[in-house]
């Protein structure tokens, strides 16, 4: 049972962080969809950013924020300080997710109501995130198939509240839709938890090797930073959803390492 276990939880990790890879890191012109390239690399944006650069605003205790400000993108430096290390949550195993798991690049979602889905589904959005940093997440139960994957992101804050209003807004607009030869039904708003700044929770429904999967998605906005998080299950499709420890856990420590500006 373990191995089987171990070979779904594989499964699930390449298949939603890997899967639209080939698909979209193409130039994308041979089913003749332009395909756009809405997020830079924490590599890329790491390597013109300090670590404390953008630091700029006062935090709760009237200091100067710890490597963001409430309005400036965060480095990538201190996104890989703020995102969890193995050990910061007791019983899961933390992995770092490398620039290929996620990928750059996107392709048009059909209807295009849908794209800020399409594009969260890579942990990508529009304004482009300056940088990003990516973490997967395996539980304390090893007969638990869920895997849990998120992603810090840095935006200047005002994008970071339009990439919250356009996910908000596709909630209500969207319902299905067809991205990367890959189809996506049931798209319904979940309640979000109440953490960070601003939050989105809806969960999609994906086919995945013939099977309906129900897939969780939770968007945490604290101040300039986002941090997304998904969750699937291959054994138990209808077990799903983000832990709300998870997405406290996360955020605090975003909060601890970067400030967060209140009232904002």
């Amino acid at each position: 049972m373990k191995s089987t276990v171990s070979r779904a939880v594989v499964a699930a990790s390449v298949t939603v962080a890997l899967g639209l890879t080939a698909a979209c890191g193409g130039d994308g012109g041979d089913d003749g969809k332009k395909a756009s390239d809405p997020a830079k690399s924490a590599q890329q944006a790491g390597a013109s950013k300090g670590d404390g650069e953008a630091g700029a605003s006062k935090g709760d205790g009237g200091k100067p924020a710890a490597g963001t400000s409430g309005a400036s993108a965060a480095s990538a430096a201190a996104l890989e300080k703020a995102a969890f290390a193995d050990g910061d949550l007791k019983g899961y195993k933390v992995q770092k997710m490398s620039e290929a798991d996620m990928p750059a690049q996107t392709v048009p979602s059909d209807p295009a109501a849908c794209q800020p889905f399409a594009n969260m589904f890579m942990f990508a959005t529009e304004p482009a995130a300056e940088s990003r940093v990516g973490r997967t997440l395996t539980g304390p139960d090893e007969l638990d198939a869920t895997v849990v994957s998120l992603a810090l992101l840095a935006h200047e804050k005002a994008d970071a509240e339009k990439v919250m209003d356009d996910l908000r807004a596709a909630t209500k607009k969207c319902t299905a839709y067809e991205h990367a030869d890959s189809r996506y039904r049931d798209v319904a708003a979940l309640p979000a938890p109440k953490a960070g700044d601003d939050a989105v929770s809806y969960k999609v429904v994906g086919v995945i090797e013939g099977q309906k999967t129900p897939m969780s998605f939770t968007v945490v906005r604290s101040g300039s930073t986002l941090a997304a998080f998904y969750s699937i299950n291959l054994l138990q499709p209808k077990k799903f959803g983000v832990p709300a420890k998870i997405v406290e856990a996360q955020v605090d420590k975003v909060e601890a390492q970067l400030g967060r500006a209140k009232g904002q």
